[in-house]
């Protein structure tokens, strides 16, 4: 076995065990030109309005989706407008658009680069794969009449570099272990440093809480929290018996967060029809719906339908802080322990509807739970000045 020396041992100890998105790049995206953004477990994207915070969320989540296998036409329903506005078309009327990421994790900082084609047809036509100033995957589009890319990837053995076609309408790192047999150090090599994308990306949440889609009683389902947060009460139904200390922890959360006194936070099964006007059965009527409340602790409870919008939107993303992917409808890596991936949330207008009090404390809940490292945050908010104070913040500081 080979000794390491002191700095690169060094190296190997600070290498994170989870994989995670530590670079976002946006070479030619929507209103982003050669950009790259670093980022920690707690980032803000913070600008004006135009200042390109939702489109640098866009085209992380756009990656993500990618490395867990969607197809292109499923991530970018409407591509020509995540191509820059001043871009012209070439000989052939083509223009596209350029994104990327770093993925830091035990194989050390791997990069990820895709060229998309928007127009005339949607299709990727380069992508790349390197690690170590290797390159490991290598795509281009060699033959527009043809659906494929052709596709080199390291292999150190006999040959150098195995060649393949790969389809153009989906990533192919994710693809790569069905098409690499692992036999080389140089595929093993290929094969670590493509799972560690795909890790890093997959566990994604998107999340925008809609007020207005969280008033009402909602039927009972599979009790994972969707994108608006329209089903809350149904998750909460579930969560406050599979683990009362999180539950606790939310409840200590709205106590700072709305107003008046809250001893707890309720979900109660709805009267059907039936049990409204008395009829048969004492426990008949019930209809398979569920209301979340909050108990005030003197006999009365307050439906969430009364509550303000800023008091709603804090309450769902600090459930989805202190939950994770059971919880969350998000794409984990089933074939990876849940001990070796993090979930990373995508909150456009984190701050939206907050007010100072609700936005502070539900920055220190973010920070208090990104540095334990099975979560991480990006959000976009319109100003970070009032985070500036708050220890694990990264601020990412857009111009319009």
């Amino acid at each position: 076995m080979t000794a390491l020396s002191p700095g690169a041992r060094a190296q190997a100890e600070a290498r994170p065990d989870r994989p995670s998105v530590v670079e976002l790049r946006l070479t030619a995206f929507a209103a982003h030109r050669r950009v790259g953004f670093p980022l920690g477990p707690l980032s803000l994207f913070a600008g004006p309005s135009g200042s390109g915070k939702s489109s640098a969320l866009r085209a992380y989540e756009a990656l993500a989706r990618l490395g867990g296998g969607a197809e292109l036409d499923e991530v970018f329903p409407d591509p020509v407008a995540c191509v820059p506005e001043r871009a012209r078309p070439d000989a052939q009327r083509r223009r596209g658009f350029r994104i990327g990421c770093t993925a830091d994790g035990p194989e050390g900082p791997v990069r990820l680069d895709v060229a998309v084609q928007a127009e005339p047809e949607l299709r990727i036509v380069g992508e790349r794969l390197t690690a170590g100033g290797l390159t490991l995957l290598e795509t281009a589009l060699r033959d527009p009449s043809r659906r494929s890319v052709q596709a080199a990837w390291h292999t150190a053995g006999s040959s150098p570099v195995t060649r393949a076609p790969l389809p153009d309408d989906r990533l192919g790192t994710p693809l790569l272990p069905l098409r690499v047999a692992g036999k080389t150090d140089g595929q093993r090599q290929v094969l670590a440093a493509a799972e560690q994308m795909v890790v890093a990306l997959r566990s994604v949440f998107a999340c925008d809480p809609l007020p207005r889609s969280m008033r009402a009683a909602v039927p009972l389902g599979a009790g994972r929290l969707l994108r608006g947060c329209g089903n809350l009460a149904e998750v909460l139904w579930r969560t406050r018996s599979e683990c009362g200390r999180r539950h606790g922890l939310l409840v200590d959360a709205l106590r700072a967060g709305c107003a008046g006194p809250v001893r707890d936070l309720l979900a109660e099964r709805q009267p059907g029809e039936v049990g409204r006007i008395g009829g048969i059965g004492g426990i008949g009527g019930i209809d398979g719906t569920v209301q979340a409340l909050l108990d005030r602790g003197d006999g009365l409870r307050t439906p969430l339908g009364r509550l303000g919008d800023g008091e709603l939107r804090y309450l769902a993303l600090s459930l989805v802080l202190l939950t994770g992917p059971g919880v969350l409808e998000v794409d984990t890596a089933g074939e990876v322990p849940a001990a070796l991936q993090t979930l990373t949330v995508l909150a456009d207008g984190f701050d939206r509807d907050l007010d100072v009090r609700q936005r502070e404390g539900l920055v220190r809940l973010a920070a208090r739970m990104c540095e334990r490292g099975h979560i991480r945050l990006v959000g976009a908010v319109s100003d970070a000045s009032w985070a500036a104070g708050v220890g694990g913040v990264t601020v990412v500081d857009l111009e319009p």
